[in-house]
């Protein structure tokens, strides 16, 4: 069975670690605060100018000028802070963000990533996505791992507009966890009840497939 969208962000949130600084991309990496591991701190950095994003409000903490770079409302964790979106773009061309994580329209089999157009359809734009790949070496894509149309996302080479090129190095779908490695997906996690042939049937790039390929956990 697919993953949800809050499922995706539980499995990404794995991938945090004490101390890191993080940046969530606008849709599901945004989840990722709602799921920080207990034990751990993290600061999370959105492009606007906020360190320290919290989990997302509820009716009673809301502040509708606490914004993150999607425009949703958030909170403030202890210790954050607010600085305009100059220096915002300072850490983050600086290499200073630990860990990006990133929706995308194509990925493909040597890590390039096109996220940010579909000829002759309306997108939000560019946003601070192309800053990012270029200046983390960490970073994580998060999308459906086939269209709605059933084709798939994750390609021998990509076929849109690149965001960034030979930067993805891990790719979390409602499918899959791969990575990427000398021009292959590499298969290292399946969602529970997802078989390796479905995976196999929506991997149009070249996929390596191990012998034992584990179920993803959520614990």
């Amino acid at each position: 069975m697919a993953l949800s969208r809050e499922q995706i962000a539980m499995r990404i949130a794995q991938e945090l670690k004490d101390g890191f600084y993080v940046n969530l991309g606008i849709g599901i990496p945004t989840l990722v605060a709602n799921y920080v591991p207990d034990g751990i701190e993290v600061m999370l950095q959105s492009e606007n100018g906020l360190l320290g994003m919290g989990p997302f409000p509820t009716e009673e903490t809301i502040d509708a000028d606490m914004i993150n770079a999607g425009k949703q409302t958030v909170t403030a964790a202890t210790g954050a802070s607010i600085f305009s979106s100059a220096e915002s773009f300072a850490m983050i061309r600086g290499g200073h963000v630990d860990l990006t994580v990133l929706g995308a329209f194509e990925v493909d089999v040597h890590g390039n990533i096109a996220s940010w157009m579909i000829p002759g359809k309306l997108i939000k734009g560019m946003g601070g996505a192309m800053d990012l790949v270029a200046g983390a070496d960490n970073i994580i894509v998060c999308m459906t791992h086939a269209s709605k149309h059933g084709e798939s996302k994750l390609l021998p080479a990509c076929t849109l507009p690149l965001t960034g090129a030979g930067c993805i190095k891990k790719v979390v779908t409602d499918l899959a966890y791969l990575e990427i490695e000398d021009g292959c997906f590499v298969l290292k996690e399946r969602a529970p009840g997802v078989t390796v042939e479905e995976i196999i049937e929506k991997t149009a790039g070249n996929l390596i497939v191990p012998d034992y390929v584990p179920e993803m956990t959520f614990a």
